[in-house]
């Protein structure tokens, strides 16, 4: 990671929810979500708040580097239905190292609906795929492709 990065630097995400990041779209194999009504799921408002912080990250990172979410500790306090626009803002708190934690928040034009903090660590892709492919081989399932 370039030493580009600060605390404090920011960035900020907009997206339209569509039916299909609703609850029950999260895991559809699951009668539990499909009964539930169609408001914006917490597993994919946690995935753009995880994209939002990538966005801080993506111009201080080298060639061949990525990051991983490693922590997430967020409330989800606010229903948002299809059509709405969330928007997401994460701003960096901490740099250790490879490891950066964040500030996120999530608002729906109406609401806050989603806040807390996440940590994100940078690695080199293709140590990470060999590690990857490593657990795959002793677990007995196809390999991951390397990353684009």
């Amino acid at each position: 990671m370039k030493d580009t990065l600060k605390v404090g630097d920011r960035a900020r995400l907009e997206f339209k929810v569509p039916a299909e990041k609703t609850v029950p779209h999260l895991y559809p194999e699951s009668d539990d979500f499909r009964a539930m009504p169609d408001v914006f799921a917490t597993g994919f408002m946690v995935g753009l708040m995880e994209w939002c912080c990538m966005k801080v990250l993506e111009s201080h990172l080298e060639p061949g580097e990525g990051s991983l979410g490693i922590h997430i500790n967020v409330s989800h306090s606010g229903a948002t239905v299809p059509g709405q626009v969330v928007t997401v803002e994460a701003e960096c708190t901490a740099i250790a190292g490879r490891r950066v934690a964040f500030k996120v928040t999530a608002h729906d034009g109406v609401e806050t609906i989603g806040a807390g903090s996440h940590e994100r660590m940078v690695v080199p892709w293709q140590r990470f795929v060999s590690r990857v492919n490593d657990k795959a081989a002793v677990a007995g399932v196809a390999p991951i492709a390397s990353c684009g």
